[in-house]
């Protein structure tokens, strides 16, 4: 373990060997320990929503195809795809913000209930749905009731306190990972079970709804979460009297109203959200792009790979993406710092889209060669560097957290926007509002990305844009543009707030 000293503190031939330490540090704080199974509850809950909506991936474009949505026309699955998987991201862009209000008046736990519960209706749900609208309303109904990502970090916030918050937040890109990894594998593997396992899954039922196994495998989780969440999950916002503040006095208790949002919203808070929504944006329509590049018949600009073929690949990046960023982060982090990193992860975008048409062309000269795979898996290599962008755009926030050895900066690395946001606050009653609008930016952002992306794809295959390649050099150029949203960033972390 490294014991060297903070880089601040510089060591020189005038040094004191034994030296004193600042006046305020004179006793390293104990941090308090996290409290092991609120939080793995709350570790339950954020794994349900990657695990249902990247369920999906591996088979929505076959399942379009299926259902004879398109009426035969393969170039225009793009636009239906695009359409059921923002719409979930919309309705909650309208919705989340309303919710974590809620959760400020009557608590965390009933609002995390509805939208655990409505995850899983919704799956069920979409798995037995036969028409274009049906899937479109099962999408709606999960974005509709679930609010839980905003509630799940006011919640992390209200159990932490400034000694363990890092850790605290530092467990939800590890949950959304298992999550993002699990999901398209269960889509993947488990999507038309008659084909697969003909000798197990012989009823007419499977073969009526061939994409309802791996839906119920994802509501079965939603489920298993709801019953632990009901039984074991203690409420951490206090209830007050009507007439009274939590020390007795009444003259007080109009404090209880959260305040106006431009007392919350400061700038930092702001460009930090800001350059996130960014990352969002490119990030979630490059992972809408893929699948639909990967399902696409050769002929047409894909690679025509089959549901688990998919799955496994989108479920690769959630295992390159740990490892990774437990091992290297933190050394990367110290030698380029959080800006330059950040920027050099969302300009990975580049490569990214460009593999796209090089795969294309090559499957289409040669077909599904070793090539083809080695471009596959570089492609997941550059996620991963990718990937770094979220994490030092967080760890960008960082301030407000304090300082500390290497150990303390890999655990707030990826989480720390949401410490930033979280520690901002004024009080513990305006911080679902905070986390709301943060959602809320993050899920208009997530409305517009899988829907743009889609269907500048099937309108380039439409209209032969370049060959059919032109929603490449677009989707590049606007991440060009995107890009100079990073640079009112500071170079080095915010500087700590005095309050």
């Amino acid at each position: 373990m490294n014991t060297s000293r903070p880089m601040d503190d510089p060591l020189d031939e005038t040094s004191p060997l034994l030296h004193e330490r600042d006046h305020g540090h004179q006793k390293p704080v104990q941090a308090t320990p996290l409290p092991k199974g609120q939080f793995a509850i709350i570790m339950l809950l954020c794994l349900a929503e990657p695990i249902t909506s990247h369920c999906i991936y591996p088979f929505i474009n076959q399942l379009i195809r299926d259902l004879d949505i398109t009426g035969g026309d393969e170039k225009k699955v793009g636009y239906y795809a695009g359409m059921i998987e923002s719409i979930f991201f919309a309705m909650e862009a309208l919705f989340v913000f309303q919710w974590s209000r809620l959760s400020d008046r009557i608590g965390r736990k009933p609002v995390l209930l509805v939208g655990v519960g409505g995850l899983c209706v919704s799956m069920l749900c979409f798995g037995l749905s036969k028409t274009f609208w049906g899937l479109v309303v099962s999408r709606s109904l999960v974005g509709l009731l679930n609010g839980n990502t905003g509630v799940s970090k006011s919640m992390i916030g209200e159990l932490t306190d400034e000694t363990n918050m890092a850790k605290g937040f530092a467990c939800l890109p590890v949950a959304w990972s298992v999550g993002s990894t699990i999901g398209p594998l269960i889509g993947g593997q488990l999507a038309r079970p008659h084909d697969r396992w003909p000798r197990t899954f012989t009823h007419p039922f499977w073969m009526r709804y061939p994409y309802f196994l791996p839906c119920a495998a994802s509501a079965a989780f939603s489920a298993f979460t709801f019953l632990i969440t009901a039984l074991f999950l203690k409420e951490t916002v206090r209830k007050r009297t009507p007439s009274t503040d939590e020390d007795g006095d009444p003259a007080r208790s109009h404090h209880d109203a959260p305040p106006p949002l431009r007392e919350i919203l400061t700038r930092r808070v702001l460009l930090s959200i800001a350059n996130y929504a960014v990352l969002a944006m490119v990030d979630v329509a490059f992972f809408s792009l893929q699948p639909l590049f990967l399902a696409t018949p050769i002929e047409l600009g894909g690679l025509g790979l089959e549901p688990p073929t998919i799955g496994i690949i989108l479920g690769t990046f959630g295992v390159l993406n740990g490892l990774f960023q437990a091992l290297f982060f933190a050394r990367l982090m110290a030698m380029l710092g959080p800006k330059r990193l950040f920027q050099q992860g969302l300009l990975a975008f580049v490569p990214l889209y460009a593999l796209f048409p090089v795969m294309s062309l090559y499957a289409k000269a040669h077909g599904l060669t070793s090539v083809v795979w080695s471009l596959i898996l570089l492609q997941q290599v550059l996620l991963v560097v990718m990937d770094l962008a979220f994490g030092a755009c967080t760890f960008a926030c960082d301030g407000l957290v304090g300082k500390g050895d290497a150990d303390g900066r890999l655990s707030r690395c990826a989480g720390a926007i949401f410490i930033y946001i979280t520690s901002s606050v004024a009080s513990n009653r305006c911080l679902g509002a905070t986390n709301g609008v943060a959602q809320f930016i993050a899920s208009v952002v997530r409305a517009v990305g899988p829907a743009t992306s889609t269907s500048l794809f099937a309108t380039s295959l439409e209209r032969n844009w370049i060959g059919g390649y032109g929603v490449y050099p677009i989707l590049i150029s606007m991440t060009l543009a995107l890009f100079s949203v990073s640079t009112p960033l500071p170079k080095h972390m915010w500087p700590k707030v005095e309050k």
